[in-house]
């Protein structure tokens, strides 16, 4: 039995880890992707992350995890299927050094492969994953001409016609990115404004290879192997060959719905401590806690992340202390 057990590899988790084993305690990080770095791995250039401006994503969150093993933290590679909480039978007793009594109070998390992993406390950070657009072709063409990253993927569509599918921040910014790669950019977005900040919207108006196509849908994807085309829900036909969804984000949070207190949006509810409420109760959660982009908050940034993680981790280690 683990001291703490982290859901996630990205900032958040690898920052947890960093700070639960420099507090001596046994920790292993959950990742459902081997050798992940989170989202930050998929990202370009990162340039606003203190002292080290202009660094690539991936680069910054591989930083993190070499500084993770150095401390010998356990990676697990596998993925959460669901956690439950188990009540010791003396759960007054007193500090602990490591995990071992198996009287104390306990989570016990089932994996993928059937497997069950049991702590003390649980450092959720598993972050969020894209928005789909919800067509019925969609699965069938992953990887063969959908796309949720345009910095992973823009390359491969290079002097080639692609759209992005959105109208916030993250669309806009995409469809900057693979102008300058791509032959032709159709940006649609179903409203007749853009929901982006003003200065990337007037960039994108004035990129001469970006047709706008506002107030539109998409209705069908086309293509026998690879995607070759959409329709519209007015039915106009767009040949293409590539289609990259920038519709944001959706937090990961179905593996822990029923044990912890979720917003009106899926984020887990949680302060800056990380601390975390049982579901369909006004009482703390114990042991149990939030970091990263999967918990409510204003900011979703690498900084605060890492911020969550930290507060995370010390938490846990408080209330290990007190069990």
């Amino acid at each position: 039995m683990y001291d703490i057990l982290i859901v996630g590899s990205g900032p958040a988790g690898l920052a947890a880890a960093i700070y639960g084993k420099r507090a001596n305690l046994s920790v292993a990080v959950i990742e459902k992707n081997f050798g992940g770095v989170g989202q930050i791995g998929e990202g370009g250039h990162v340039y606003n992350y203190p002292g080290l401006p202009g660094i690539r994503g991936f680069e910054l969150g591989m930083k993190f995890r070499e500084h993770a093993a150095e401390l010998s933290v356990e990676f697990i590679e596998q993925e959460m299927m669901s956690v439950k909480r188990v009540c010791g039978e003396n759960g007054q007793a007193g500090k602990i050094v490591s995990g071992d009594d198996r009287t104390l109070p306990r989570y016990e998390i089932q994996l993928k492969d059937g497997s069950v992993r049991e702590s003390l406390a649980v450092v959720y950070a598993a972050g969020t994953s894209p928005k789909k657009t919800g067509l019925p072709e969609e699965e069938k063409f992953i990887a063969k001409g959908i796309s949720y990253c345009a910095i992973c993927d823009g390359n491969f569509y290079r002097d080639k016609t692609v759209a992005v599918l959105g109208g916030g921040d993250t669309a806009l910014d995409e469809a900057l990115y693979l102008s300058s790669l791509c032959k032709k950019v159709y940006l649609i977005h179903r409203r007749n404004e853009f929901r982006g900040s003003r200065s990337t919207v007037s960039k994108v108006e004035n990129q001469d290879n970006i047709e706008l196509v506002l107030g539109e849908t998409v209705s069908t994807i086309t293509g026998e192997d690879r995607v070759d085309g959409l329709v519209l829900q007015s039915g106009r036909n767009i040949e293409l060959q590539g289609i990259f969804v920038a519709y944001g984000s959706a937090p990961s949070t179905d593996p822990v719905k029923t044990i912890v207190q979720l917003d009106d949006y899926g984020y887990i509810k949680a302060g800056e401590d990380g601390k975390t409420m049982e579901a369909g109760t006004d009482k703390e959660l114990p042991g149990f806690f939030a970091a990263g982009d999967v918990r409510t908050k204003h900011l979703r940034q690498v900084v605060t992340a890492v911020s969550d993680g930290a507060n995370a981790a010390t938490s846990a280690a408080e209330w290990i202390s007190t069990i």
